[in-house]
């Protein structure tokens, strides 16, 4: 084989993998971690803001804390439900 034939199988061979890629139905490994980050950021940012809120008033109190984890939890789940359902 000379270099151009060589040089169109390889190329013939990425275009099948690209096609076969693009019918693919498995959600690849970048999705599933944005999926992972939309889900997470909103519980860890309603946890912050709970237990800092829950600081400043006077005595032991996680009634911030854990209202705005269960705020969270329910935008992270609809972050995730929109983004899928794109």
């Amino acid at each position: 084989m000379n270099n151009r034939q060589q040089l169109k199988k390889k190329i013939d061979n990425q275009v099948k993998r690209i096609k076969k890629a693009e019918h693919d139905d498995r959600p690849n490994l970048p999705s599933i971690g944005t999926l992972g980050l939309v889900m997470v950021l909103p519980v860890i940012a309603g946890v912050y803001l709970g237990h800092w809120l829950d600081d400043m008033v006077e005595g032991y109190s996680t009634h911030w804390t854990l209202s705005l984890l269960f705020a969270g939890l329910v935008i992270g789940i609809f972050n995730v439900y929109f983004l899928i359902k794109d």
